[in-house]
Formats: structure tokens, C-alpha cells, sequence
């Protein structure tokens, strides 16, 4: 059985379109996607509708419980050290989305799981009990144990940093998709995993970034020059 697992699309409506095109080549039996669907980008509607329309099965993620609790980001951006003009502006960017995405949208948000578990697969957003928190491609294999402690399958699968990585220990795989729409590692190509029997990869695929950055200068989204730096160096920017 072959599954690939797309996560943090972040309304990157011309990332999406390029993976799409991509998975139609490569045929997998199932598709999940590990959330943060629609915030920052230029397409959130279009993408909540379009996977819905798909069927995929899926999880909350950190963006996502911003629409459905807004509470949520206040709540990590007190415990957070980042200047407060990042959170400022974060705020701004999902109160314009969460008016295109309108309230029917966002109650299927609300309905997504915090966990989707496929025979030895566990998929998670972040960590099992924390939208907003998860191991860096630095951490140790014992911080990735810890952090996955509650999650008892030979492959676990989370996004949330937008860096991907395979760490394969003696018994378990822990492995992070990427982000389709805001990579983080330095490469500005899309990314997703693949699973194979049970074996994960990384897989990238280049989509045209000027498209979207046109995209998001007319969709009038605030700090849009942020999210433009971002994707087209594939690396965090501040705003």
C-alpha cells in the first residue's frame, strides 16, 4: 500500500495545484493531510473545498484551531519569546482568511481529529497533545521518543516545522512531510511524503513561486510581503 501525506499547505493555492498534479502521477492508494490547510497563503477557500471535495482524511492543525479557537494563539503567543509584532501581524493574516473562509468552513475545521492512526501509521499536526509543539530535526532519538511516547505504531508522521526528515531507530520510523505551501528548510520546492510499504520518503516538487506571489499581491491579504519573502527563499523571514 503506498500513502502520501501532504501537510501545511498554508493556502499556497499554486503549491497545492503543482502536488496535485503529482500525486495524480504517482497513483497512491490513500492520501491524509496533517493540517494547517488555509492560513497565510493565497487560496484558503479553494483549498478547504477542493479537499473536501477529495475526501482526505485528515488532522487539526495549529492554523486551523486559530479559525476554530481563536483563543489558541493568544494562549501560545504568552508562553511564546517572539516579538510581539510577529504575533500582531499573524493575527491580522487570520482575521482577513477566517472572513474569506466564512463559518461553514471552518465548522468542518472544527470537526477534524487531532490524530488519524492506518494500521502502524499515526499521524499527528505537531505532537499528540500539542497542536503548537514538536521535535526539530536536531532533537535527539530520545526527545523524539518522549515526544511520541503516547503514540504506539512503528511509523509516526506529523508536520508543523515545515522541515522534513526520516529518522529511522531500532524499532520505530519518525518521519516530518514538509510543507507543501512554506518550506522552512532552505529549499522553496514543495514538499510531502510518500510511504511504500511502510517505507517513507521525501518527496519535492518545484511549482512556479512567481505565480503565487502574484496571487497573494492581489489577494489584498495583510503582510502579504512576509509570506512572499518566505516562500520565495523556503526559509522563515520576520515581518
Amino acid at each position: 500500500m503506498r500513502v502520501a501525506i501532504l501537510s501545511d499547505i498554508h493556502g499556497n493555492r499554486t503549491a497545492f495545484e503543482a502536488v496535485l498534479k503529482d500525486l495524480r502521477d504517482i497513483a497512491p492508494d490513500l492520501v491524509l493531510h496533517g493540517g494547517d490547510l488555509a492560513d497565510s497563503g493565497s487560496g484558503p477557500a479553494e483549498i478547504v473545498d477542493q479537499i473536501r471535495d477529495l475526501g482526505w482524511q485528515g488532522v487539526l492543525g495549529n492554523t486551523d484551531e486559530i479559525f476554530t479557537r481563536p483563543d489558541s494563539l493568544g494562549e501560545f503567543a504568552g508562553q511564546s519569546t517572539a516579538p510581539a509584532s510577529i504575533w500582531a501581524a499573524i493575527r491580522e493574516m487570520a482575521d482577513f482568511t477566517r472572513e474569506l473562509l466564512g463559518e461553514e468552513r471552518i465548522s468542518w475545521m472544527r470537526c477534524r481529529p487531532r490524530m488519524q492512526i492506518h494500521d502502524s501509521l499515526a499521524l499527528v499536526h505537531a505532537s499528540p497533545d500539542n497542536l503548537w509543539r514538536s521535535p526539530a530535526p536536531e532533537s535527539s532519538d530520545a526527545e523524539l521518543e518522549r515526544a511520541f511516547v503516547a503514540l504506539e505504531k512503528e511509523l509516526v508522521v506529523f508536520g508543523h516545522i515545515h522541515r522534513p526528515f526520516i529518522r529511522r531507530l531500532q524499532h520505530r520510523i519518525f518521519a516530518n512531510s514538509g510543507s507543501v505551501g512554506m518550506p522552512h528548510d532552505g529549499d522553496p520546492r514543495s514538499a510531502y511524503l510518500l510511504i511504500d510499504e511502510g517505507q517513507p520518503e521525501i518527496r519535492r516538487v518545484e511549482y512556479d513561486v512567481e505565480k503565487e506571489i502574484q496571487a497573494l499581491v492581489d489577494s489584498g491579504l495583510p503582510h502579504a510581503d512576509w509570506v512572499i519573502r518566505t516562500i520565495r527563499a523556503g526559509s522563515p523571514q520576520r515581518p
